[in-house]
């Protein structure tokens, strides 16, 4: 497969990074120490902003107590990056990008965000869309929509890169083609968020920079 596009809105976790491991022994943690029943098999919902998870599981806090929440969390995610790994091909097809063509819109806050990256020892380019920069989260279209602006371009000119149906639907929502990267989630619950392709890994994903925009070369899972 072979496709044209201005600009690519990446999502950091199970697309650049796995941190799946760390994200559920601490938030497993965090469950416990707010008395969340079943904390102990606790699971998050992948690609949700931490502070919509928190206010889903306690929305008796107040505005101060989400905010000391997420402070807790975010320490403990920091804090955890014992098997945090790069996955495969993204050193690659980020090196092959130019960093005007390219962008992280994460679920993550910016703290997380950065602490992971550096972490993993990744490029990140200069503007991010985090969490702490969108009043509405994933699946709504805002962040891939800021993502895009970002750039300099509408959103139906980027290609978004997501591993979860949730980010799917954004990137869908904001008017972008989504290309899909299979480890977190099936083929078919991501072709049903309306992923246009999806791709076992960003290993088979290959980059060639060119005048009007940028090139990429895939081998698509099928349906």
């Amino acid at each position: 497969m072979i496709v044209e596009t201005q600009g690519l809105l990446f999502d950091m976790d199970g697309v650049l990074v796995s941190s799946i491991s760390s994200a559920n022994r601490c938030w497993r943690q965090w469950a416990k120490h707010y008395g969340i029943p079943g904390w102990e098999t606790y699971t998050i919902p992948h690609g949700v902003r931490a502070t919509d998870i928190i206010q889903s599981l306690r929305p008796d806090l107040t505005a101060q107590e989400v905010a000391d929440a997420l402070r807790m969390i975010e320490d403990l995610e920091i804090a955890d990056t014992a098997d945090l790994k790069v996955l495969a091909g993204v050193r690659e097809l980020l090196g092959a990008l130019p960093p005007e063509r390219w962008t992280i819109v994460t679920s993550a806050t910016r703290r997380l965000l950065l602490g992971r990256l550096k972490a993993a020892g990744l490029p990140y380019p200069d503007e991010l869309i985090t969490a702490d920069d969108v009043i509405h989260g994933k699946p709504h279209p805002e962040p891939y929509q800021k993502g895009a602006a970002m750039l300099g371009f509408s959103s139906g000119e980027c290609v978004v890169v997501e591993d979860a149906p949730s980010g799917v639907g954004a990137g869908v929502a904001a008017g972008s083609r989504v290309l899909g990267v299979l480890g977190t989630h099936e083929a078919q619950d991501l072709y049903a968020a309306g992923a246009e392709w999806v791709v076992a890994s960003m290993n088979g994903v290959k980059a060639l920079t060119k005048e009007d925009g940028v090139q990429l070369t895939f081998e698509v899972v099928e349906r």
